[in-house]
């Protein structure tokens, strides 16, 4: 329907990496490659973790939660890529780029409040060690893990509902996925309510989360130092190795694409950082906490 220059559209074109077609082939081979170890890993780190009763821990259980964001985070994106590196309609219709941008987001939201309550398991463990199975129960854990879910999906169906609702002007979306700011870069008018809803969402998701983090490891830091012995210090940091590679991996990429200004960098680049925020990390991910 059209009325007014503005069209509801039903088919998007993904611009992708379209003007590289000889790159293409490679981010194809590069793509499929580290889709398939990511979810060979985090298929085989939940699965584990299920069988063994010896991993039936809190970390363990954030863990398995962490692995099934990063496999829905993926395949929620990366099949699609995958056809369209090798296909010269690179198109998508609506409802799937509506359930595309809401599981994109959902996942990493929910991806942001459970590294937070990782750090939070990590500091009980190492600050009260001898209450640590009191404080960090199996239903508190359930709990804690629900809450990172609830609270990126609320969040991410709040976002994806009023971005949809906005009239675009185009559906030519210059990204290989539709991702968000990409999609509300086609937007006939600017919406405040929307542009507020995705501040605060940014600020709750992003920034808190990650100042708790930061304020969950200067206590643990100053433990471990208390500790007397060496063997005691290395074991202790060696519990928190993983969580802090995985945090700063996650936290890098995701403040590199959210929270810098609209003209600091490329599409072209954007696009890249999108592509290893959604396959490296998750692929590395399971390797560093089998590791």
């Amino acid at each position: 329907m059209q009325g007014e220059n503005i069209t509801i559209w039903s088919i998007f074109f993904l611009e992708g990496f379209s003007r590289y077609p000889k790159l293409e082939i490679v981010l194809f081979v590069f793509s499929l490659v580290m889709y398939l170890i990511t979810l060979l890993g985090n298929s085989t780190l939940i699965l584990i973790t299920i069988l063994d009763s010896r991993l039936q821990t809190p970390m363990y259980l954030f863990l398995g939660n962490l692995s099934s964001m990063d496999i829905c985070y993926t395949s929620a994106s990366i099949p699609t890529l995958l056809v369209n590196l090798l296909s010269s309609q690179k198109t998508i219709i609506f409802s799937g780029c509506a359930v595309q941008m809401y599981l994109s987001l959902a996942m990493g939201s929910t991806e942001c409040v459970l590294l937070a309550v990782m750090a939070y398991d990590r500091y009980i463990a190492i600050c009260n060690p001898l209450r640590y199975p009191i404080i960090m129960n199996r239903q508190v854990c359930v709990q804690l893990a629900t809450v990172s879910w609830v609270t990126g999906c609320l969040t991410a169906l709040l976002e994806t509902c009023c971005a949809l609702q906005l009239p675009l002007c185009g559906n030519l979306i210059d990204h290989f996925t539709c991702e968000i700011l990409a999609v509300l870069k086609l937007a006939c008018t600017s919406s405040l309510l929307l542009d507020m809803i995705m501040l605060g969402v940014s600020v709750l998701l992003l920034p808190i989360p990650m100042l708790l983090i930061c304020v969950s490891y200067v206590f643990i830091l100053s433990t471990i130092l208390r500790i007397s012995s060496a063997e005691g210090r290395n074991k202790a940091f060696s519990t928190c190795a993983a969580h802090l590679t995985v945090v700063i991996l996650y936290y890098v990429a995701a403040l590199s694409m959210y929270l810098k200004p609209s003209s600091s960098s490329s599409q072209e680049i954007d696009k890249i950082i999108s592509l290893l925020y959604g396959v490296l990390t998750p692929m590395l991910n399971p390797i560093i906490y089998s590791l």
